[in-house]
């Protein structure tokens, strides 16, 4: 049986770059960084205490052309209290595309990208 999800893969330009980005704007860990294949890095980040990372994977190792990057995750993060989260990651340079709004369905809720313009959902529980 399934048990648990190990990571969803991001698809950045430069994993240095992204990786500054994940660990000191968002606040995430690094568990991960190994080197594998041609020069490739197998990178993994995770929000403290999350059992699920995001892979920061290069175009190229996901077979991508060079310049590739799917601008919507379809990734949705959680905080417990958005206008904070939201206020302190605006002061660490992330860009939103709004301040929090009302969700039809009643929760606060945004969407912010990354440095390589990757879309993310953050929200506040239900």
């Amino acid at each position: 049986m399934i048990t648990a999800i190990h990571s969803a893969t991001v698809c950045v330009h430069h994993q240095d770059k992204a990786l500054d980005f994940y660990v000191n704007a968002l606040g995430f860990r690094q568990l991960v960084d190994l080197p594998y294949g041609n020069g490739s890095r197998w990178i993994v980040v995770a929000p403290p205490g999350a059992d699920t990372g995001l892979a920061l994977v290069t175009p190229r190792d996901m077979g991508l052309g060079p310049e590739s990057v799917v601008t919507h995750t379809g990734l949705s993060l959680l905080a417990d209290d958005i206008i904070a989260t939201y206020e302190q990651l605006r002061e660490r340079g992330v860009q939103f595309t709004e301040p929090p709004k009302r969700m039809p369905w009643g929760a606060l809720a945004t969407w912010f990208t990354d440095r390589d313009g990757n879309q993310f959902f953050l929200s506040e529980p239900n």
